[in-house]
């Protein structure tokens, strides 16, 4: 259970600060890795010794454990060598109660210091730094502060009940009856026990020298501290003697009013300690063989049964208590169904035990580690912070826990020595296991009154309490609170890079495009990318009919889920917890070079795979596009209710973006598109087929989509693989491309505007792309006339999600640039302040895209009205000019923050391929942004975000709003 919050402390931000100690003994040319393997156990430096030093090959990374002396603040240093290095600090935080006093506590403590005393500091560092990730999480027992740079409640139960005997039967988050009963003193007591550095393990990683983390650390914070006992250790969990049950109510389906298929069921299982590495590295394999994927257990015996529409939440192995549990079941059963569920559950474990699994399967899921452990993200160090926090919390060997290598061969080793290891595990940790807990969670029509009620008895109860004096005061700290929340803030005490620290020129990406098969582009990039080739192939649709394209999404789902015993006989990773054999998105981008008409439509497809596997990848690319298989009725029921319960569970974390979706609807042909691949028209058309007694009217949609898309004629290729390899990678893509069918004749396009676009090479033929042209086919709508529209999607949500879409300058416009600028400089110095801090959304601002539409938007925001309002308010402050030029060049760092991201090796020319951008198009966008000044940004603001001067489209998803029902402008659905 995760909670996303405020940026991290601004003062740590500076440990990846520039400084002459860069160039220390240790830094000179050797490798990040090299030079931390020169630390000796028992070196002392800055007041910390060093306690250990361990390569880990698998990872490319030396792992330094570090003690504090004076505070025993634990460091843990990954050095690799990756420019995007990353800090964080982590507290075990472990409440008693539901207060929410560690995620109240995590916001508070990032509202300024004695030495930052300014307001929201974090928010504003996002205008000051180059940072690629600042954030903050708490969770059930730790609250993490990362922060990385290239610059040198449903279901919620399920713990609280499993985990009773200490911290875990509290709501970390808070519960919304407790929380108004923490106070002051309660807050300071927890924060002085639990964010000591006696309490904190602080995590560097990346190719910055360790010396200067640990001189900067010691000399302005552990410094100033005495080591302490904050007795934070959370100890196991008593094992209970007897299985236990327990029923919770619900708020109804907001997408599935009336069904009676609305109840939850889940058995779980408490198991050991998280610290014993070996032994949760054998479960989590366990987990994963059990539930993931098409062929596991679980998927057969409970998805497959029809009883439900999809996995319950929480399924699978979770590490991050201290005792792990595993939990399976199924949501949308109807309640006589549960006892089946529990039985299917009992039975499947006892035919596990008996059969086992098959060899394939194992050898499948260890290729995924290993895949994994190649596979290089731009996020590498974030994920490896994620991936150790919980058992670094609970003192467990963080070091030992990055060495999947070992533990791999540790678990081979296993299995060889007793081939019926994984079923004995079953019969020990499930069949025999008396910690286990029964949870079923039913909906209740009048549940959101319910807690309403009890919610507003607690606030009355809690006013009544007051004496005339408390009440005075209240108000009148309501009234200071509103001031300062008006007042000015002087950030010139925080730390702030300059415009002029920014790279004038970006870097070339090389590119190579050729025919393939004849007539298909294939673009090709040589990337170091540790052994793993990745492969793309962009359908283009231009022809299909407008009544098939809502079927496209389903189309992509039930297509690369074909063949599933083609994945068994290639041993290629499958299902949920694994990198897909073939994934297919459907893609609506609209042409960022002309105005908003053009637009492209068609199917991305993608996958990687070890070099070794190519070939076998490539064959099962084959048999997908030669040979789908649309057939399998059953098998189609499945997916699609696995598919329409993750959209409508999607929706509360995303409501922001489903309502930009709508609000943009009218604004451009591609935002049109977009809605139907995307929005809510999806999630709702999914409900509908789910809930369909006869599919085949369904299927027969999608029959006539595969005859449109299954060809070359309209496709282009990428390929990113290692330098070396990129002769041969093309020449088995082409093999494929080779053996697939084209048509015979030819097929009027529905469509009469379709043209075909060449992607620019650059001026002059670029130096960094080389050979053929990419050809885009886009689709123009010269009929098209954008429109304004008011639309409230009514939902029983608590709180709304708000979206004000705006048509204004594409890409390659002069005048995108400043818009860009524009909204970083509206959201961090206008909107934040009148959506979260005055209005009480946990966020809102404004971004732009590169089709040129500007995005204003909410998101868990319980004032919508006042949300629409402070929109409007933004345009005005942008077009009367009350920012400064200092403001402006804030912006222009968060923006390029943004622009210089690093990108994997497996996305380098993404960009060129599926929108024809180009490094000279970058470059050119890249000086415009430098040139932005004060005076051009309320130029674009008076000629785009006036009134009447730009179409403009609104959106609300939320509960019933008084201000739209009494509206008749607004279009309520």
């Amino acid at each position: 259970m995760w909670r996303c919050s405020r940026p991290v402390p601004v003062a740590l931000r500076r440990l990846s600060g520039r400084s002459a100690e860069l160039r220390a003994w240790r830094w000179g040319s050797t490798t990040a890795c090299e030079r931390a393997l020169q630390y000796r156990v028992g070196e002392k430096m800055h007041g910390y010794t060093v306690s250990q030093v361990t390569p880990v090959p698998e990872l490319f990374l030396t792992a330094v454990k570090l003690d504090h002396d004076g505070t025993g603040a634990r460091h843990l240093h990954l050095a690799r060598e990756d420019s995007n290095n990353l800090f964080s600090v982590q507290f075990r935080t472990t409440p008693m109660d539901s207060t929410g006093v560690p995620h109240i506590l995590e916001h508070t403590v990032l509202c300024g210091s004695q030495k930052y005393p300014c307001r929201d500091p974090f928010f504003k560092m996002l205008n000051r730094s180059l940072s690629t990730f600042m954030n903050a999480f708490t969770a059930s027992d730790y609250t993490m502060y990362p922060f990385s740079t290239q610059n040198p409640k449903d279901f919620q139960h399920l713990q609280n009940q499993l985990l009773p005997d200490h911290t875990y039967a509290a709501v970390s988050g808070g519960a919304p009856l407790c929380i108004p009963d923490l106070t002051w003193e309660q807050l300071r007591e927890f924060h002085a026990k639990h964010y000591h550095p006696s309490n904190a393990r602080f995590l560097t990683y990346g190719n910055f020298p360790l010396e200067e983390h640990l001189r900067q650390i010691h000399e302005e914070a552990l410094s100033k501290f005495q080591r302490i006992e904050p007795n934070t250790a959370v100890p196991p969990q008593q094992r209970w003697e007897m299985p236990r049950e327990h029923h919770v109510h619900c708020a109804p389906d907001a997408l599935a009013a009336g069904s009676p298929r609305q109840t939850t069921v889940s058995v779980s299982f408490l198991l050991p300690d998280i610290t014993d590495t070996a032994e949760a590295f054998a479960l989590t394999l366990l987990s994963t063989l059990l539930v993931s994927g098409p062929s596991a257990p679980f998927y057969k015996a409970l998805i497959e049964s029809g009883l439900g529409s999809d996995f319950s939440p929480d399924v699978g192995y979770n590490g991050h208590t201290r005792d792990a549990y595993f939990s399976v079941g199924l949501q949308g059963v109807a309640e006589a169904d549960v006892a089946r569920v529990r039985d299917i559950i009992d039975r499947t474990l006892d035919d596990v035990i008996a059969n086992g699994f098959e060899d394939d399967q194992i050898e499948a899921l260890l290729h995924k580690i290993e895949i994994r452990m190649k596979h290089q993200s731009v996020s590498f160090g974030l994920a490896l912070a994620s991936h150790i926090a919980s058992c670094w919390n609970h003192d467990g060997d963080p070091v030992e826990l990055l060495q999947l290598g070992a533990q791999v061969a540790q678990f081979r080793r296993r299995l060889e020595e007793n081939p019926e290891f994984l079923q004995e595990k079953v019969k020990q940790y499930f069949k025999n296991n008396r910690h286990k807990l029964t949870l079923s969670m039913r909906p209740d029509d009048q549940y959101s009154e319910k807690q309403m009620q009890l919610e507003t008895e607690k606030l009355r109860q809690k006013v009544s309490s007051l004496s005339s004096e408390d009440k005075r005061q209240v108000y009148e700290k309501g009234l200071q609170l509103q001031t300062q929340q008006s007042e000015a803030q002087d950030a010139s005490c925080l730390p702030a890079l300059k415009v002029s620290d920014i790279e004038p020129s970006m870097p070339c990406t090389e590119l190579a495009v050729a025919l393939a098969a004849g007539n298909v582009a294939l673009q090709s990039c040589g990337q170091p990318t540790n052994g793993v080739t990745y492969v793309r192939a962009f359908c283009s649709l231009p022809a299909l009919p407008a009544a098939l394209r809502p079927y496209v999404p389903l189309f992509c789902s039930v297509l690369t889920n074909s063949h599933l015993d083609t994945y068994e006989q290639v041993a290629l990773p499958r299902g949920p917890a694994a990198p897909p054999g073939v994934r297919g998105s459907p893609s609506s981008g609209p042409d960022a070079c002309r105005p908003p008409s053009p637009r492209a439509q068609g199917v991305l497809f993608s996958s990687f795979c070890l070099e070794r596997n190519l070939q076998d990848m490539m064959h099962l690319w084959g048999e997908i596009f030669n040979s789908p298989r649309f057939e399998e009725e059953q098998h189609f029921r499945v997916l699609v209710k696995m598919a329409a319960q993750e959209l409508a569970n999607g929706v509360p974390d995303s409501g922001h973006l489903y309502a930009s979706i709508r609000a943009n609807k009218t604004l451009t042909p591609a935002g049109d598109l977009q809605e139907t691949f995307s929005g809510m028209e999806q999630v709702r058309l999914m409900k509908s087929i789910a809930e369909m007694a006869d599919v085949k009217p369904v299927l027969s949609q999608l029959l006539l989509i595969k005859d449109h898309m299954l060809d070359r004629e309209n496709m282009r290729c990428a390929v990113n693989a290692a330098p070396g390899q990129l002769s041969w990678v093309q020449q088995v893509v082409g093999d494929f491309l080779a053996g697939l069918g084209q048509r015979t004749r030819e097929r009027k396009p529905e469509h009469p505007h379709v043209v075909e676009k060449p992607v620019p090479n650059g001026p002059g033929d670029s130096a960094c792309l080389s050979g053929s042209h990419i050809t885009r086919k886009l689709i123009t709508a010269p009929t098209f006339k954008p429109y304004p529209m008011k639309t409230h999607l009514v939902l029983p949500f608590p709180v709304s999600y708000v979206g004000d879409c705006v048509r204004t300058a594409p890409y390659t416009h002069p005048d995108h640039a400043s818009l860009r600028i524009l909204a970083r400089l509206m959201t961090a110095k206008f909107l934040h302040t009148q959506i979260r801090e005055k209005g009480g959304a946990y966020g809102g601002g404004a971004k732009l895209s590169h089709s040129g539409v500007f995005t204003f938007y909410s998101y868990r925001d319980p004032r919508p009205a006042e949300t629409l309002q402070a929109f409007a308010e933004a345009a005005d402050w942008a077009q009367a000019g009350r920012f400064s030029q200092q403001d402006v060049d804030e912006a222009k760092l968060a923006v390029f923050s943004v622009v210089d991201a690093p990108v994997a090796p497996s996305d380098k020319g993404l960009d060129h391929f599926l929108y024809g951008l180009t490094d000279e198009m970058g470059q050119a966008q890249r000086e415009q942004l430098f040139a932005v000044h004060r005076g051009v940004l309320i130029d674009v603001a008076h000629r785009y975000l006036s009134d009447g001067r730009s179409a403009h489209s609104l959106a609300l998803l939320g509960p019933e709003n008084a201000r739209t029902t009494s509206d008749p402008s607004w279009v309520i659905q």
